[in-house]
């Protein structure tokens, strides 16, 4: 029924997101769907929505209006964790055809051709705190870049209190193993050399599965001997996971990146008890100082919140003290924001935009100083480079432990997706520079 239809993406949020979204475009170009940019006119729109923030929420909108004033005759459709939870509100926007939930997205080719064939608005969100299986998209191979997102997990049952998620995404459900192993192997067979093993709390890998124990590390030894994967990264992770055996048989995997982002989002005890967080800062630095006790090069990231309720001047400043004890490679610092139907919604002592914004400001200056600082450790190093991409001469990609470097390209030759060494020659506040190669050879 395509007729030859351009479908277009916007993927809002996080890797979760666009891994699904990959699995969507996938499922278009079977039914002989062109998939085109979304700055390109198109025939179909479709936007992958967020609802982490009321900034997600804003955005989202925003790109669904944007999309209608590119072409007005256009199919928008709003698809995602923001209109699992506002369905209601969205149906009141005069842009939008479709309105779906996160398990719509593996069926979404068929509510587009029931669509164009009766012409009526749709309107379908299933409950997905019902939800006790994992909903699978098959083997997702389709991607535009170097490195592939795998999604090995949905949902969460941790409701911290700031937290919209778990009612967007539902409960732990947990992918089959097989199905997870057989993608990667497509993976690896097309040429793909690292992949992003990722979920909405990935930390509850298997914790779901009744016939037998099975946890995130065992799924990482299985991946880790698929012929053709050079490079396994790990999404966000709960701080908690990494315990001894973890750490010791993660330890034992090469392919493993040795970058890791724990989600800590306040360096005091008493704002993480409000936020229902289920450690210590005192935990979360042992564990930090176990990691890099096994990996000399790790380089260590975080998301902070700012602004939490309650939170006072010495509340954020403890923050701060502890951030720079740990010396973390980069934090990533958020504004708290209301999400109605949290807990934290409701909490008394909401803090002031003002006062969100100057210790946003402030935690961000501390961040580029140490990502300047780890960069700059890096000159006259060597390391160890996937290409990702060529612009205007210049190769850009990541180490294993993510240093975005960018190499100054002498030949004209297409090193895309090809891990190479090079030699560090400078440092900037984002990546760091090498003007030439030691060597072109494939690492």
């Amino acid at each position: 029924m395509s007729d030859n239809k351009k479908v277009s993406f916007v993927t809002l949020g996080c890797k979760v997101n666009q891994y699904e979204t990959n699995g969507m475009a996938q499922e278009f170009k079977k039914a002989g769907y062109e998939i085109v940019e979304h700055h390109e006119k198109a025939d179909i729109y479709i936007i992958n929505t967020c609802t982490v923030t009321n900034m997600s929420d804003r955005k989202s909108r925003q790109m669904l209006r944007r999309m209608k004033e590119q072409n007005k005759d256009a199919i928008i459709v709003a698809v995602g964790c923001y209109a699992q939870v506002a369905k209601k509100e969205l149906e009141q926007m005069n842009e939008i055809d479709l309105v779906l939930g996160n398990n719509e997205k593996v069926e979404i080719v068929e509510f587009i051709e029931e669509y164009i064939k009766n012409k009526k608005t749709i309107s379908s969100v299933e409950d997905v705190m019902q939800d006790k299986e994992f909903v699978d998209f098959g083997k997702v191979t389709y991607t535009e870049k170097t490195r592939a997102v795998i999604k090995v997990q949905d949902g969460c049952d941790r409701f911290c209190s700031y937290c919209i998620i778990p009612y967007a995404r539902g409960r732990v459900r947990s992918r089959k193993p097989e199905n997870v192993l057989n993608e990667i192997k497509e993976i690896a067979d097309s040429g793909i050399k690292e992949v992003v093993i990722t979920g909405i709390h990935v930390a509850s890998y298997g914790k779901d599965f009744k016939e037998k124990e099975y946890k995130l590390i065992d799924l990482l030894e299985e991946i880790n001997e698929i012929k053709g994967i050079e490079r396994i990264r790990l999404g966000s992770l709960e701080p908690l996971l990494i315990d001894d055996e973890f750490l010791c048989r993660l330890s034992k995997l090469d392919k493993i990146c040795h970058h890791f982002h724990l989600s800590l989002q306040s360096g005091c005890d008493a704002t993480l008890k409000r936020m229902n967080r289920r450690y210590s800062t005192k935990q979360f630095k042992q564990i930090v100082e176990k990691i890099r006790n096994v990996y000399e090069d790790v380089l260590l990231t975080t998301d902070i919140i700012v602004g939490f309720p309650q939170e006072t001047d010495e509340e954020f400043e403890e923050t701060y003290k502890y951030l720079k004890e740990l010396k973390l490679y980069k934090i990533h610092v958020f504004k708290y924001s209301q999400r109605k139907g949290t807990k934290a919604c409701d909490m008394k002592g909401q803090i002031d935009g003002k006062i969100k914004e100057e210790r946003s400001k402030k935690l961000i200056e501390f961040s580029n100083f140490n990502e300047m600082w780890y960069n700059k450790q890096y000159i006259n190093k060597e390391v160890k480079v996937l290409i990702e991409e060529k612009k205007k001469g210049v190769y850009k990609g990541h180490t294993s432990n993510y240093i975005l470097v960018h190499c100054q390209a002498e030949k004209d030759e297409n090193l895309e997706n090809e891990i190479i060494t090079v030699k560090c020659t400078g440092a900037e506040a984002e990546y760091i520079n090498c003007n030439n190669f030691i060597t072109t050879q494939k690492a």
